[in-house]
């Protein structure tokens, strides 16, 4: 299905809620002048238009094939994939003395945004490339850095993140994968991971395997765990990337939605000859993976506002079209959903570019911004998927009966967003780290932080100054209570939370587009549609996160009311 790239709303949200520009005044970001963030916004959004977006449809009806241990992609999937090496996108935030142009992580962001609006499945293989350069940047040794890191900048080379064991989900430190040192500076490997994103494929000719295992003697739990880098081909006595390595791809999954992303079943070492190299020190496992899955848990609230921004043009160009007596889009209720979609999708845009924009000032070594990134992470990765699923589900019922037919395009978004609750920690798990770490590491003080923020720019709000207050008493209960009554108010809390933020953004931008409006600046019909949008998430969102509080401080007793057998029965 057809969509435009949202690029007025990006370089919008980019210029008043991240603040770009006060980014590229520093040093380190001086190369993001304005006529380069134009060209990047602009191109990003074409080239995915042009060579990601065709190949959704295909991803989804025939999906990544498995056989005898290869996987082979859809019929243009290397095309493109080469077009966008050759292009230059996968380098666009990468180290310079790798190949990189060590541009802002936001304008990364906004890159992998509509790479995945336009085929969501299909980016999953950037995004992980993405954080294995996050990982060998800040801990790999200069050898491996020199070996692969110009090869992943560039996307020659795609890189996977192995945690997850048949034994071993959420519980990490339950892994029985091992590491036997050899006496070279390598390592044999043995174990099973499963659930791993573009494990294989055949758009590259190597891939760059970050595997999580234990060393001998290792502790016990996550303290015993260590990173290697493990590549399908390893080198051979001259140096050429040409010897397989003893890693084997024993299956793909047969999977709900994102059917062009191979989520493998690796096994390595099963001849005894697979070899790593230790990423980071020994038993500093855990430290090197959380440097790649925190800006990877931002990518994945991400994905909500690649479905969201689909799945809405979709839904308002079909209401536009139906006819029921007159076009369905002059129907309140169908008006009411579409007004919701888009808000959503702005809302959680807004929420994800201010912590990728929070990432690049902790970068820069702003005072702050290293402990609102950790704050917003949570924030971003569950309320941006949360926010694609509900306004993927809306995009189906606007389409009616024929959302439930496949040939729409509708259902697809539906399925493919489902994951992303799920993976990269589910949200449950989200909303656990933001009332124990997040909350409890420092008593508070960066959410109060947040809290008086809002209250300062915010004030004449008044739904959102009751929220803010409302967030502010639970914060105060959450931290004086007990671990089971914190966590069985973590979700609702972290509803609260995000909505609050995002309710501070969007009348932060609603402010400035009604003053544009006024000037005669900028396009008045995206000036008027954006001072609508703030309106209705302020007047109709926030006063729904309200009545979250009471759920957010109820306490954990209830839930354990019935015993196993009763609940069961």
């Amino acid at each position: 299905m057809a969509y435009t790239p949202p690029t007025i709303e990006q370089r919008f949200v980019l210029d008043h809620v991240v603040r770009i520009d006060e980014l590229a005044g520093h040093n380190a970001f001086s190369d993001a002048t304005a006529d380069l963030v134009d060209a990047i916004v602009e191109g990003a959004g074409a080239f995915a238009l042009a060579e990601y977006a065709p190949l959704n449809r295909i991803g989804d009806m025939v999906g990544a094939v498995w056989n005898d241990g290869t996987v082979t992609m859809p019929a243009g999937f290397r095309e493109a994939y080469r077009a966008l090496v050759d292009n230059g996108w996968g380098t666009i935030v990468g180290p310079k003395d790798a190949g990189g142009q060590g541009l802002p992580f936001t304008l990364g962001t906004i890159v992998l945004e509509d790479l995945g609006t336009a085929n969501m499945a299909f980016t999953l293989c950037n995004m992980l490339t993405a954080g294995a350069v996050e990982a060998l940047a800040v801990h790999g040794s200069e050898e491996l850095q020199t070996t692969y890191l110009p090869k992943l900048v560039s996307g020659e080379w795609t890189g996977t993140m192995n945690l997850t064991e048949p034994q071993a989900g959420s519980d990490v430190g339950a892994l029985r994968s091992t590491a036997k040192p050899v006496g070279d500076g390598s390592w044999l490997i043995a174990g099973t991971k499963i659930f791993i994103t573009f494990g294989e494929h055949d758009l590259t000719e190597n891939i760059v395997h970050l595997v999580l295992a234990r060393t001998p003697d290792a502790p016990p739990g996550t303290k015993g765990i260590s990173l290697f880098l493990v590549p399908k081909l390893r080198p051979d006595a001259q140096g050429a990337f040409t010897e397989p390595n003893d890693v084997r791809c024993v299956s793909i999954e047969h999977k709900l939605g994102i059917h062009a992303s191979p989520t493998c079943v690796l096994s390595f070492g099963d001849n005894g000859d697979c070899r790593g190299w230790l990423v980071g020190p020994e038993l500093g496992g855990m430290r090197a993976m959380f440097t790649m899955m925190n800006n990877a848990r931002l990518n994945v609230g991400l994905q909500g506002i690649q479905i969201g921004e689909r799945a809405t043009q979709e839904a308002i160009s079909y209401a536009r079209d139906r006819i029921q007596g007159q076009p369905i889009i002059e129907h309140p209720d169908v008006r009411r959903m579409l007004l919701r979609m888009k808000s959503l999708t702005q809302a959680a845009r807004s929420l994800v570019y201010a912590a990728a924009g929070e990432v690049d000032r902790a970068h820069l070594g702003v005072e702050g911004a290293k402990a609102r990134v950790d704050l917003l992470t949570p924030l971003a990765k569950a309320y941006g998927t949360d926010a694609g699923c509900e306004i993927a589900s809306l995009g189906v019922q606007v389409h009616g009966g024929m959302g439930f037919i496949e040939e729409t395009g509708a259902a697809q978004h539906y399925r493919d967003i489902r994951i992303a609750p799920i993976y990269e920690g589910t949200n449950g798990i989200q909303a656990a780290d933001l009332v124990g770490r997040k909350l409890t590491g420092d008593g508070g003080a960066a959410l109060k932080a947040l809290i008086d923020e809002v209250r300062a720019e915010a004030a004449g709000e008044v739904h959102l100054m009751a929220l803010v207050d409302a967030v502010a008493v639970a914060t105060d209960w959450l931290l004086t209570t007990e671990v089971n009554d914190r966590l069985a108010g973590s979700y609702p809390f972290l509803d609260m939370v995000s909505v609050m933020t995002c309710g501070w953004l969007m009348a932060r931008q609603g402010r400035v587009a009604a003053e544009m409006l006024k000037s005669g600046s900028g396009d008045p019909a995206f000036l008027k549609a954006k001072t609508v949008t703030t309106r209705y998430y302020l007047d109709y969102l926030v006063p729904e996160a309200l009545g979250k509080a009471a759920a957010a401080t109820a306490g954990s007793s209830l839930l354990y009311e019935l015993t196993i057998e009763e609940l069961a029965a």
